[in-house]
């Protein structure tokens, strides 16, 4: 099984995965951008936030369909495969960017991961308020420069992205106590 979890900056992506790991053990944990070496450089690339609109998406895409073919199709048959971030990700940023069709954003990224996308993907949502207040807590990178109503307007993108690629959606109040996440995500995935 592939699961992915999807928010923006700060919604506590990471902080899932790592109680999720504790939970299973056997789990192969993965991200995008970055999971693989060709993805690490990619990774350092986008967050200078140097290139332009279009340059990003296809640094995306590159270390989407390395990702894929390296560590997901590998191991999707005999594995729980837990990812922070996923294609939703790929195409809520490209949607913002306002470079390409919906329609053509599928395309790239079917072509990208030969239609190998998550089971179902977690949303940690963040209200305005909470977002700020993280985002005050911590020195920003070249995407988080973008400010609160662009991270904001991801948040609805992921949603977006994940019915365009018709993804399993399970949204989640990530202003709880992480503990309550895990604990959502654990019931969904037992009773799944």
């Amino acid at each position: 099984m592939y699961i992915a979890i999807e928010g923006i900056d700060t919604a506590g992506k990471s902080t899932q995965i790592e109680a999720l790991t504790n939970h299973f053990s056997d789990a192969i944990v993965t991200k995008e951008p970055g999971a693989t070496p060709i993805g690490v450089k990619i990774r350092e690339l986008v967050l200078e936030g140097k290139g332009s609109a279009k340059t990003e998406l296809l640094l995306f895409l590159a270390d989407r369909a390395e990702h894929i073919a390296t560590v997901i199709e590998p191991n999707y048959k005999n594995k729980l495969i837990l990812s922070d971030r996923s294609a939703v990700s790929g195409i809520a940023y490209a949607l913002q960017q306002n470079i390409f069709s919906k329609e053509k954003l599928v395309e790239l990224n079917h072509f990208a991961t030969n239609k190998l996308y998550p089971d179902t993907v977690f949303l940690l949502q963040l209200t305005q308020k909470e977002l700020e207040f993280r985002l005050s807590q911590k020195t920003l990178d070249g995407i988080e420069l973008r400010g609160v109503e662009y991270l904001l307007k991801i948040q609805q993108n992921l949603i977006e992205a994940a019915n365009l690629l018709d993804i399993n959606l399970v949204i989640i109040d990530a202003t709880k106590p992480k503990e309550k996440i895990t604990q959502e995500i654990l019931e969904y995935l037992n009773n799944n």
